[in-house]
């Protein structure tokens, strides 16, 4: 399994920078905009070439191996069993179309639903990132989580976006965040946040809304690989299907589980309300 894994985290990185490549010569250039479902879920033509190129270059490596990815015409699902390759053509597609440079491809590849290799391009910013079972690499250095311990050095971050309906629950992420850390920043980017916990730039982000596992298998791997923490909403290790999602460096975990169930405590009061 050694070598296969070694192969597998070869062909994520040769697939990523594949897609990143079209997603970077179609960067700030005249393209049509979908809408997927809110005014902000959006899709263009690059996010489909990304994808199509991630998927030519996997499938010459491993050809009929499940690809689950977020341009799929039908929505799939990451096997329990067996390979498979979860794919993010174009991340933060919002920040994509206004011309923000933080957009990235990701693509890992999981065994039994487990990430074993991963990889994630932000081609605009020039960064690669991308990790097997043997630690972390940024454009050929290796990097690691940053431990800080004291919460007012510490940035974190909302990470996946609240829909309008539910802003209860981002004003409650926000406020949970400015009064236990030094400072809040978000991305607009899932991937692009996950990775750049594994590099010690933020110390922490969290959701309590289901994230889809193209938005964060890549980056949960990384932060594992790179020494940190991943968790759902009660503590236990994350799993793709997991019940939200809490990242952070490892020293301040506890601090960052109480953030998020802070947020779906607003939740269930709003839920409570009706």
């Amino acid at each position: 399994m050694s070598g296969s894994r070694t192969r597998r985290h070869e062909v994520a990185l040769t697939a990523a920078r594949a897609g990143a490549s079209v997603a970077d010569e179609r960067f700030r250039t005249a393209i049509a905009v979908e809408r997927k479902g809110a005014k902000t879920d959006v899709v263009t033509e690059a996010d489909r070439e990304a994808q199509a190129a991630v998927a030519a270059t996997i499938a010459e490596a491993f050809p009929g191996e499940p690809i689950v990815g977020e341009e799929d015409e039908e929505p799939s699902k990451v096997p329990a069993e067996g390979p498979a390759w979860i794919v993010d053509p174009i991340d933060g597609t919002h920040n994509y179309v206004r011309a923000i440079p933080t957009f990235a491809t990701a693509v890992a590849a999981v065994v039994d639903a487990e990430p074993v290799a991963a990889a994630i391009v932000l081609p605009a910013l020039g960064d690669v990132y991308h990790a097997g079972s043997h630690g972390v690499v940024r454009n050929g250095e290796p990097i690691a989580v940053v431990e800080r311990t004291d919460p007012e050095e510490c940035t974190a971050c909302p990470l996946i976006w609240w829909p309008m309906d539910r802003r209860e629950e981002y004003a409650a992420a926000t406020r949970a965040i400015v009064t236990r850390f030094g400072d809040l920043h978000r991305m607009g980017c899932a991937q692009a946040t996950l990775a750049t916990i594994a590099a010690g730039g933020i110390d922490a982000a969290f959701t309590n809304v289901d994230a889809n596992p193209w938005d964060t298998v890549a980056g949960v791997h990384l932060i594992r690989e790179a020494g940190g923490t991943v968790t759902d909403l009660a503590g236990d290790p994350w799993r793709h299907d997991g019940d939200g999602l809490v990242a952070s460096s490892g020293p301040l975990h506890g601090t960052v589980l109480e953030a998020a169930r802070e947020v779906e405590a607003a939740r269930d009061a709003v839920g409570d309300g009706d």
